[in-house]
């Protein structure tokens, strides 16, 4: 085979060096799948194969000289999972007993063993270690052997002992700063203990100590700087929704984003999203949020609409505890005045029998039933980020549904949001679904 030129060399590097599966297929029988591969000697791939660090992206290497405490914090797909399998691989080759701790467990064996960034993924063809689903470790053929930890359970990191440590999504735990000071008492094993925390940012108290503590080495990566290995549509898509927005901020550039109260909308962003609404919508919608009984909470319904990239809040029809027939009149009304394509419901309340009531009450226009599957605030952030982007105009005064808005996600909110709920279904099925139905034009 002919010598790669450089430029050859270094893409191969990147490409295939994460994945040591696709190294070991293109270097063998079916090398001519890949015409780049195919370029290489076999001196050069095994030189790919015994040097890691020649393929390891910006940022993912382990910081030099002595540490006991690295924090990788990154944005989606920033490679904090690469780059902490690789940093324990290397560990394996020295250390007998190693700790993985993740979310869940199944957090640890799906993403941090098994993953495609994992450590049997960047493991050498013949050191590639095996997972004993019953000991709940991963066991190399050196002897070396890695135990897997949920931070469900903090107490189950009594007793056992360590060498070196990989904690992954640190801000997703249940209970991280109680797992991280049993965990770190168990790291006492061999002259220079190690712990790596992988873990996109969140403002929350356990991560501002940590990165306080004093000797920590911390690595900042921004999901931008592996774009190379992402789907080439889902960097552009994210920035597109949310750049700019508190939520890139932390999500995609990997950055402690400051929000003391956890509110996603103030005052002041309210304030600023007053304007007129355009002659002419490319879609309207009728949101409702169904209380779960007559005497219960209220019932939410919010009327939308969608013009030229932008969403406008038009009604907060919304009213207290009320018969079905009575709420679901009044969303029929909102349709109707507003000459609505769809009434989106949530559905989680009554199913299908949300559906049977709008009909009864002779909705005519199509009625889409939606679920809740997430949190409500987590529902609420993509929205969130609409607002912080100037992409929500509301027209006219909405004091009761913006009251919500701004209490969603603090400690202020004491009652469920059914206004606010309303309003995401509202926004989620106009700016952030697919492209659905073809728009049409009318005039108000």
């Amino acid at each position: 085979m002919d010598r790669a030129p450089a430029k050859a060399e270094s893409v191969v590097a990147r490409s295939y060096g994460r994945n040591w599966n696709a190294v070991s297929i293109a270097s063998g029988p079916r090398l001519k799948q890949s015409r780049l591969l195919d370029r290489l000697t076999d001196d050069q791939i095994a030189d790919l194969l015994g040097n890691p660090r020649k393929w390891a992206g910006k940022g993912q290497e382990p910081p030099e000289g002595d540490w006991s405490t690295w924090l990788f914090l990154g944005g989606r797909g920033a490679g904090k999972t690469f780059a902490g399998a690789m940093w324990l691989t290397a560990r394996a080759r020295g250390a007998e007993r190693l700790a993985l701790i993740g979310p869940t467990l199944h957090d640890v064996r799906e993403v941090m063993v098994e993953g495609p960034s994992g450590l049997k993924a960047v493991a050498a063809p013949g050191e590639r270690p095996r997972y004993e689903q019953s000991r709940r470790r991963l066991v190399w053929s050196s002897g070396c052997t890695a135990y897997a930890f949920s931070a469900e359970d903090p107490e189950s990191l009594r007793g056992p002992q360590f060498e070196a440590a990989w904690a992954d999504e640190f801000c997703a735990w249940p209970k991280p700063e109680e797992t991280l000071a049993l965990l770190r008492m168990g790291l006492r094993l061999g002259t220079a203990p190690q712990l790596a925390v992988t873990t996109t940012p969140k403002p929350i108290a356990a991560l501002r100590r940590l990165i306080g503590e004093p000797g920590l080495i911390r690595t900042d990566a921004r999901t931008a700087d592996n774009a190379d290995f992402l789907a080439p549509t889902f960097l552009e898509g994210l920035t597109r929704l949310y750049g700019g927005t508190r939520l890139a901020a932390q999500e995609l550039d990997g950055l402690v984003v400051e929000d003391e109260d956890g509110a996603l909308w103030r005052a002041a962003d309210l304030a600023r999203c007053r304007g007129a609404r355009p002659p002419d919508f490319e879609r309207i919608v009728v949101a409702v949020d169904p209380p779960a009984g007559s005497r219960g909470d209220a019932c939410g319904i919010v009327v939308a609409g969608r013009a030229e990239g932008r969403a406008y809040v038009l009604q907060d029809a919304s009213l207290r505890p009320v018969s079905p027939m009575h709420w679901a009149g009044r969303v029929v009304e909102a349709a109707e005045r507003w000459n609505a394509d769809a009434v989106v419901a949530e559905a989680n309340q009554g199913g299908e029998m949300v559906r049977s009531t709008l009909a009864a009450a002779r909705a005519t226009c199509t009625i889409k039933l939606v679920h809740a599957r997430i949190a409500k605030r987590a529902r609420a952030e993509p929205v969130a980020a609409l607002y912080e982007q100037g992409r929500v105009v509301h027209c006219g005064a909405f004091p009761a549904l913006e009251e919500e808005m701004m209490a969603l996600g603090s400690d202020a909110l004491k009652a469920s949001p059914d206004r606010a709920d309303a309003l995401v279904w509202a926004l989620s099925e106009l700016m952030l679904t697919g492209p659905g139905r073809k728009p049409r034009l009318r005039r108000l």
